[in-house]
């Protein structure tokens, strides 16, 4: 990974240094060894704080929203999540293609920095990859301007739904207990919505207080109407980089809910996978005559 650190810092460099990109988002090193956190580089002498390792694991295309009426163009560095998560951000009309300079990178999977922190430094061989990099069919970035390193194989071919199937065969009682029991612990401070490049509305309504649609009371049955809301606004627009679960403080297993309307939506309307092809429409935002309504 340190040669491609060096290509990455090169090729921000001359990026700056021409003039043709404004700021460069990648990852430096965080606090902790087992934290690499999203930077922004705008002064050419600062490409050394660059760095890519096994803790990059920031989406850093959800940076780009805050950047998005700034004038000149922004490059950033993307793994495969990362472009996904860009072309959903372009298929949400969030984000203009020329104000952007893609850096795409081949990803080997990233470790679980919240075990990587229960363990010391010297330990870190031992750290196991995040639960969605151990499944990833996107590793090498899916769009880009240019490409560094040589492309790595997916870990899988298929989705792994094999935790959904556990999941279904519960019975509904066992179902509810199981979500209460996960949604008790939510505190609502809204670190999956905020990470999560799906979740882009310009003002959500679980923070606007004049909205009327949840309360700022902090339990299990308000915490289950944020949950369910919050996954059925992103289903069929996941990019399954498992950031809101990274991010969440009380580890409620939020990709499971996820991952419950990715199978249900393939089996519906087809396989799809966000974020992968651009041109290929959104299963629950487009209408065809042929559409199942057996639910109906």
């Amino acid at each position: 990974m340190q040669n491609l650190t060096s290509k990455m810092r090169e090729c921000a460099k001359k990026l700056l240094e021409k003039g043709e990109v404004t700021a460069v988002i990648g990852w430096e090193k965080g606090t902790f060894w087992y934290q690499s956190t999203p930077v922004m580089i705008t002064d050419a002498n600062d490409v050394e704080k660059l760095v890519w390792d096994e803790f990059c694991q920031p989406n850093l295309s959800k940076y780009l929203l805050d950047y998005k009426y700034n004038d000149g163009k922004i490059a950033i560095f993307v793994k495969g999540c990362d472009s996904r998560a860009f072309n959903r951000l372009l298929q949400d009309n969030q984000i203009k293609r020329e104000k952007a300079y893609l850096i795409g990178l081949p990803c080997e999977g990233m470790k679980d920095h919240k075990k990587a922190a229960l363990k010391d430094e010297s330990a870190q061989s031992e750290v196991p990859l995040a639960k969605v990099c151990g499944s990833c069919r996107y590793p090498n970035a899916v769009v880009f301007d240019e490409f560094l390193g040589e492309r790595t194989t997916p870990k899988a071919t298929e989705n792994d739904f094999s935790d959904v199937l556990a999941l279904e065969e519960m019975t509904n009682d066992e179902r509810y207990q199981f979500w209460q029991k996960e949604h008790t612990k939510c505190i609502r401070c809204y670190a999956c919505r905020n990470a999560c490049p799906a979740c882009n509305c310009r003002n959500c309504i679980f923070t606007d207080s004049k909205s009327g649609w949840i309360s700022k009371d902090v339990n299990a049955s308000e915490n289950q109407f944020y949950a369910i809301t919050r996954a059925t606004h992103v289903a069929g627009r996941c990019v399954e980089c498992g950031q809101c679960e990274m991010v969440c403080p009380s580890d409620i297993p939020i990709m499971l809910m996820n991952k419950k309307y990715m199978k249900d939506i393939n089996e519906l309307f087809g396989a799809y996978d966000a974020g992968v092809d651009l041109e290929a429409p959104a299963p629950l935002g487009s209408y065809k005559l042929d559409d199942p309504e057996e639910f109906m």
